[in-house]
Protein backbone atom coordinates (compact mmCIF):
# COMPACT_ATOMS: atom_id res chain seq x y z
CA UNK A 1 0.00 0.00 0.00
CA UNK A 2 1.30 3.47 -0.89
CA UNK A 3 1.29 6.24 1.72
CA UNK A 4 -0.53 9.25 0.18
CA UNK A 5 1.45 11.82 2.24
CA UNK A 6 4.89 10.33 1.55
CA UNK A 7 5.79 12.88 -1.12
CA UNK A 8 4.96 15.90 1.01
CA UNK A 9 6.48 14.96 4.37
CA UNK A 10 9.34 17.43 4.19
CA UNK A 11 7.27 20.23 2.66
CA UNK A 12 6.51 22.00 5.96
CA UNK A 13 10.15 21.97 7.06
CA UNK A 14 11.24 23.26 3.66
CA UNK A 15 8.74 26.10 3.77
CA UNK A 16 9.82 27.00 7.29
CA UNK A 17 13.49 27.10 6.29
CA UNK A 18 12.69 29.19 3.22
CA UNK A 19 10.66 31.65 5.29
CA UNK A 20 13.19 32.19 8.10
CA UNK A 21 15.40 34.67 6.19
CA UNK A 22 12.34 36.77 5.33
CA UNK A 23 11.21 36.68 8.94
CA UNK A 24 14.68 37.76 10.09
CA UNK A 25 14.71 40.60 7.55
CA UNK A 26 11.28 41.81 8.66
CA UNK A 27 12.43 41.75 12.30
CA UNK A 28 15.59 43.72 11.45
CA UNK A 29 13.60 46.36 9.55
CA UNK A 30 11.12 46.68 12.43
CA UNK A 31 13.96 47.01 14.94
CA UNK A 32 15.64 49.71 12.84
CA UNK A 33 12.39 51.65 12.48
CA UNK A 34 11.93 51.45 16.23
CA UNK A 35 15.43 52.87 16.76
CA UNK A 36 14.66 55.76 14.40
CA UNK A 37 11.40 56.51 16.22
CA UNK A 38 13.18 56.42 19.58
CA UNK A 39 15.89 58.78 18.28
CA UNK A 40 13.19 61.18 17.03
CA UNK A 41 11.57 61.20 20.45
CA UNK A 42 14.94 61.89 22.10
CA UNK A 43 15.71 64.72 19.66
CA UNK A 44 12.31 66.31 20.38
CA UNK A 45 12.91 66.20 24.13
CA UNK A 46 16.44 67.54 23.85
CA UNK A 47 15.33 70.47 21.65
CA UNK A 48 12.58 71.31 24.11
CA UNK A 49 15.00 71.13 27.05
CA UNK A 50 17.35 73.49 25.22
CA UNK A 51 14.57 75.95 24.44
CA UNK A 52 13.40 75.96 28.05
CA UNK A 53 16.97 76.60 29.18
CA UNK A 54 17.22 79.50 26.72
CA UNK A 55 14.02 80.97 28.17
CA UNK A 56 15.52 80.70 31.67
CA UNK A 57 18.77 82.37 30.59
CA UNK A 58 20.83 79.17 30.91
CA UNK A 59 23.05 77.50 28.28
CA UNK A 60 20.65 75.90 25.78
CA UNK A 61 23.27 73.69 24.11
CA UNK A 62 24.37 72.20 27.42
CA UNK A 63 20.75 71.59 28.41
CA UNK A 64 19.95 69.91 25.10
CA UNK A 65 22.99 67.62 25.39
CA UNK A 66 22.11 66.82 29.01
CA UNK A 67 18.69 65.68 27.84
CA UNK A 68 20.19 62.86 25.78
CA UNK A 69 21.51 59.46 26.88
CA UNK A 70 25.23 58.70 26.85
CA UNK A 71 25.22 56.74 23.58
CA UNK A 72 24.15 59.91 21.72
CA UNK A 73 27.28 61.93 22.63
CA UNK A 74 29.11 61.36 19.36
CA UNK A 75 25.95 61.28 17.26
CA UNK A 76 24.36 64.65 18.00
CA UNK A 77 24.68 68.17 16.66
CA UNK A 78 23.03 71.03 18.54
CA UNK A 79 22.54 74.43 16.98
CA UNK A 80 21.36 77.52 18.86
CA UNK A 81 20.11 80.74 17.29
CA UNK A 82 18.59 83.02 19.90
CA UNK A 83 15.77 81.01 21.42
CA UNK A 84 15.66 78.47 18.58
CA UNK A 85 17.36 75.17 19.39
CA UNK A 86 17.89 72.60 16.64
CA UNK A 87 18.99 69.03 17.41
CA UNK A 88 20.16 66.53 14.80
CA UNK A 89 20.67 62.96 15.99
CA UNK A 90 21.87 59.82 14.21
CA UNK A 91 20.09 56.75 15.60
CA UNK A 92 21.80 53.45 16.34
CA UNK A 93 21.93 51.32 13.19
CA UNK A 94 22.14 47.61 12.49
CA UNK A 95 24.38 48.19 9.48
CA UNK A 96 27.48 50.42 9.64
CA UNK A 97 26.99 53.68 7.77
CA UNK A 98 23.22 53.43 7.83
CA UNK A 99 22.78 55.74 10.83
CA UNK A 100 23.99 58.80 8.91
CA UNK A 101 21.29 58.22 6.32
CA UNK A 102 18.56 57.78 8.91
CA UNK A 103 19.33 60.88 10.97
CA UNK A 104 16.47 62.73 12.59
CA UNK A 105 16.12 66.36 13.55
CA UNK A 106 13.93 68.49 15.74
CA UNK A 107 13.74 72.10 16.80
CA UNK A 108 12.01 74.09 19.48
CA UNK A 109 11.74 77.79 20.15
CA UNK A 110 11.34 79.83 23.30
CA UNK A 111 11.79 83.55 23.71
CA UNK A 112 15.09 84.09 25.57
CA UNK A 113 14.98 85.64 29.02
CA UNK A 114 14.89 89.42 28.77
CA UNK A 115 13.84 89.51 25.12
Amino acid sequence: MVDPGAGSRGQAQLELLAGLPLLALAAAVALQLGAVGYAQSLADGAAEAGAIAAADGRDPEAAARAGLPGWADGRVEVGVDGGRVAVELDPPALLPGLAGRLGVSSHAYARPDGA
